[in-house]
């Protein structure tokens, strides 16, 4: 219903799904996907198709009545596809270990303490997902990625001291990949500019700047340009806050015991 909404309501305005794109800013394929099902409308762009196409909030509407299940499993798959298919990425995280970076063992124990309770298999296939994405790491030509990981997300007191281990020497190791840059924002730093949660940033292939979050119970893209560029200004602060790569690899082989 939506995608048959948005398609009416552009067309009753006049514009074609190009121009309606270069109005948005966003690429004419998105568009596309959107009016015939195979993207879904995230609330941001449904709220400036409103105001573009004078629609007095029908979309947003449209949108925020979907059933609960059905928007946030949508969300997370279109950003799956959209990290698969970025040529930038950059990742705040102060809870856990960005997933892009995570073992499979430490995915496995994140996993195994969800509330309510995975069973087995669904453990065991969400990890073997997990652990997928990173696929993305190795590209033939991999995007631009940045981490900035606050530093209680290092000490990982709720895994074996063996996945703990593993964990860091594989932070390590990907820290040393060409274009993925790692900086930790240690726990005694003055300042925070990531205090409000993490947070993701990508750049799809057609230039379009995306935001995305998480919380509890939902997730949410954000593609406003004026609220991403505020994510953007934030991540740039944090960058300027963490410790530098060098510095970063400096405490991660303390954290190993490798001085």
């Amino acid at each position: 219903m939506v995608a048959d909404l948005v398609a009416l309501f552009r067309k009753a305005a006049g514009f074609t799904q190009g121009e309606l794109g270069r109005r948005l800013v966003i690429a004419e394929s998105t568009i596309a996907a959107i009016e015939q099902g195979r993207r879904p409308l995230l609330p941001d762009l449904a709220g400036a198709m409103d105001r573009l196409l004078e629609t007095k909030g029908a979309l947003a509407v449209a949108v925020a009545g979907m059933p609960e299940v059905d928007q946030y499993p949508l969300w997370a798959e279109s950003y799956i596809q959209h990290e698969r298919e970025a040529i930038a990425l950059s990742w705040y995280d102060a809870l856990v270990v960005p997933g892009l970076l995570q073992t499979p063992d430490f995915a496995r124990t994140l996993l195994k303490q969800r509330v309510p309770a995975y069973d087995e298999d669904e453990v065991e296939t969400k990890t073997a997902a997990r652990v997928e994405r990173r696929a993305i790491l190795h590209r033939r030509v991999p995007p631009t990625m940045s981490f900035v990981v606050w530093e209680p997300a290092l000490k990982m007191a709720f895994v074996e001291p063996g996945v703990r281990i593993d964990q860091l020497r594989f932070l390590r190791e990907c820290a040393g990949l060409p274009g993925l840059s790692l900086q930790v924002l240690p726990l005694d730093a003055p300042e925070n500019a990531g205090d409000a949660g993490p947070f993701i940033l990508l750049e799809t292939p057609d230039h379009q700047h995306l935001a995305y979050t998480e919380s509890q119970r939902g997730s949410q893209w954000v593609s406003d340009p004026d609220e991403v560029s505020i994510l953007a200004r934030k991540y740039a602060m944090l960058r300027a806050q963490a410790l530098t790569p060098k510095g970063t690899q400096g405490l991660l082989n303390r954290l190993l015991g490798e001085q």
